[in-house]
């Protein structure tokens, strides 16, 4: 029985009203019915496509490429809209499948059939993992809706191919109300003659986007999403139906000297028209006012509603010192450059502005989250930095306790470093509170509720995060691992796929579809994601123990043990104490597995908090070790509250 599985364009189409035709009369549906799949499949087979079966008055056809699954189906309406009485539903998925003999089955499949069931007569939908592969192909979609499908796990966000002889929108899944409370706020211009101002324009653009976040009834698309079409021409109803939102701010800044020309535009996405815009020519001293009146404008102009408290948070002047506030801007410019020279930078940009400023609450938050990020991006360990960043957290909150950015941060040092959770989880709750849109803030809370055992809130939570902030590739491969965790290894693979989809060179990605790969028992193909992971990262260390590891679980003992050898024969200088626990776990060798999870933890390895959720250490569960393990990580009380 030949099978095989692989990743696929998937096309369901269905005739519109048939089991009426049927009972009307039986004869000429029967031609119908005919004429319907004389009619498909020569298109089909001209796109490259494979017929796979016909399904009462439905047709199952496979892609190796969306675009050509796209063209067909475009060519197969635009085709029988001539044909009186006869009009079609097309839903197109991308996702893995199984082949076998000539069938085909899997998510993918469900998931295209679901769609089909939702179009509206003559239409042609399909979902985000094809959108987003079609949408820079001169193929013209909108948004419909996110929608729930039936026995699909998460919502399905689902577009609307626009042909010659596409019809107005459906008046009931119009996108015009859905997201008239939302905005992305895009990088403003850079229009001084020195690119050396480009991280101050940035920062205006950020500054008011952070203070749009706090309030609730309006939806903020976070940095990530927003600011990766800097310096792109790319369509405003693009931008928009890629991020979900109904309105963009854009705007220029020009700065010379003291002097100040800022340019603002707020525009619907639906028909491309200004909802507002206005230029502020001003002293560099009128910035905070500026912003301030921006933020409010766009309020009135889409009639959020907000109380007291969220004005004062949307007008909060952080500090009166101009200096201190553009090297703040400097700092975050560097932090959001993500690697160990833009850190160190930061820091020491984030320590000017506080010697300019001591009570600059912002600049010590920022201050903590270098130091927190060093740990992830540089060699330095988090024992060294630990004491600086938790001296900046409490700087920050002793300054201003009611800085969301803050009290996450607080929260994130909680649970890496110091594993407390409760504590954690209390810092979580207080900075969601401050701030529901404030993506990072759901992000690491929804990794808090992972650790802890709690799946169906992790998922969701993270799923607000990726909502939030759409194209962060972190956030995104984290509800992957959310999924693998829960043993979902499908949907883990979906989303991996869909985030390389954003950026192929999103390294922690292949680590992830090796361990979905090896879950599933796909050993060789886990073996050659952790390569190319291991290429990519050259950290050998960690691809070898890895490599051990699959060995190990795949029967291939003395392989797996002579990596082991190798590896404990050399200094192990990539921090993989809890890696070598799992190889000797799965090698049976409990003893040797609990002696490198001590060292793990006397290192204060981040990766022993999912200690709890790792199916990949169920041999030692039984041991009145990992038991103690587990109290000594603070993760062995089922009963503690979720924040």
């Amino acid at each position: 029985m030949a099978q095989s599985r692989q990743l696929a364009a998937i096309m369901f189409t269905d005739i519109v009203g048939y089991t009426s035709f049927m009972g009307e009369d039986e004869q000429n549906a029967f031609v119908l019915l005919q004429k319907n799949r004389d009619l498909q499949k020569p298109i089909i087979e001209k796109f490259n496509g494979r017929f796979i079966k016909a399904l009462g008055d439905g047709i199952l056809s496979s892609f190796t490429t969306v675009s050509d699954a796209v063209n067909a189906a475009i060519a197969i309406q635009e085709t029988c809209i001539d044909i009186k009485d006869f009009k079609l539903r097309i839903g197109i998925h991308l996702g893995e499948v199984v082949y076998e003999n000539d069938d085909v089955f899997g998510d993918g499949v469900n998931i295209a059939s679901r769609i089909q069931a939702v179009a509206k007569p003559g239409a042609i939908y399909i979902s985000e993992p094809v959108y987003q592969n079609v949408v820079n192909k001169n193929i013209i979609t909108r948004l419909v809706r996110e929608a729930v499908l039936k026995n699909v796990h998460e919502p399905v966000k689902i577009y609307e191919v626009i042909t010659t002889k596409s019809g107005p929108p459906d008046p009931v899944i119009s996108e015009s109300r859905s997201r008239d409370k939302s905005i992305a706020v895009l990088p403003f211009v850079n229009m001084s003659n020195d690119p050396q101002q480009e991280y101050f324009s940035d920062g205006i653009a950020e500054e008011i986007l952070n203070s749009l976040t706090h309030l609730e009834d309006l939806k903020v698309a976070g940095r990530t999403s927003s600011f990766q079409f800097k310096g792109k021409n790319i369509d405003l109803r693009e931008i928009g139906a890629r991020l979900g939102v109904g309105t963009v701010l854009e705007g220029s800044v020009r700065k010379h000297g003291n002097r100040l020309r800022i340019t603002t535009q707020l525009i619907n996405v639906a028909d491309g028209f200004h909802l507002w815009s206005e230029r502020y020519d001003r002293d560099m001293d009128d910035i905070f006012a500026i912003q301030d009146e921006i933020a409010l404008s766009v309020v009135e102009k889409l009639k959020v509603t907000f109380l007291e408290k969220d004005r004062e948070l949307i007008t909060k002047i952080y500090t009166q010192n101009t200096d201190a506030y553009q090297l703040y801007l400097q700092g975050r410019y560097f932090w959001n450059k993500r690697n160990e020279e833009g850190l160190k930078a930061a820091v020491s940009l984030f320590e000017k502005a506080l010697e300019k400023d001591p009570g600059y609450a912002l600049a010590w938050a920022g201050l903590a989250d270098a130091y927190s990020l060093m740990g992830e991006y540089t060699n330095i360990s988090r024992r060294e930095l630990f004491p600086k960043q938790k001296e900046a957290i409490n700087k920050a909150l002793e300054i201003d306790p009611m800085l969301a950015e803050a009290h996450i941060s607080h929260a994130i040092s909680l649970m890496l470093n110091e594993w407390d959770w409760a504590g954690s989880a209390k810092e979580f709750k207080a900075g969601i509170d401050l701030n529901p849109n404030y993506a990072t803030g759901r992000h690491w809370y929804a990794e808090w509720l992972l650790y802890n055992g709690y799946f169906t809130e992790g998922i969701r939570e993270i799923s607000l995060a990726v909502d939030l902030d759409p194209v962060s590739q972190g956030i995104l491969k984290d509800k992957g691992i959310h999924y693998y965790y829960n043993g979902q290894y499908d949907e883990a693979i979906a989303v991996a796929v869909k985030t390389l989809e954003l950026d192929p060179g999103f390294v922690p990605v292949y680590r992830l579809l090796s361990l979905c790969y090896q879950g599933k028992g796909m050993y060789q193909e886990a073996i050659a994601e952790n390569q190319r992971w291991g290429e990519l990262t050259g950290n050998s260390i960690k691809t070898r123990v890895a490599l051990a590891h699959i060995y190990a679980v795949s029967g291939q003992v003395a392989e797996a043990k002579k990596i082991m050898i190798a590896v404990e024969t050399e200094k192990l200088s990539g921090n993989d104490y809890r890696g070598m626990a799992l190889a000797y776990s799965a090698l049976d060798e409990n003893d040797k597995a609990f002696e490198w999870l001590e060292k793990s933890y006397q290192m204060h390895e981040e990766s022993l908090c999912s200690l709890k959720v790792d199916h990949k250490l169920n041999n030692l569960r039984s041991d009145p070790r990992f038991t103690l393990m587990l109290d000594r990580v603070g993760l062995n009380d089922s009963g503690r509250e979720k924040g």
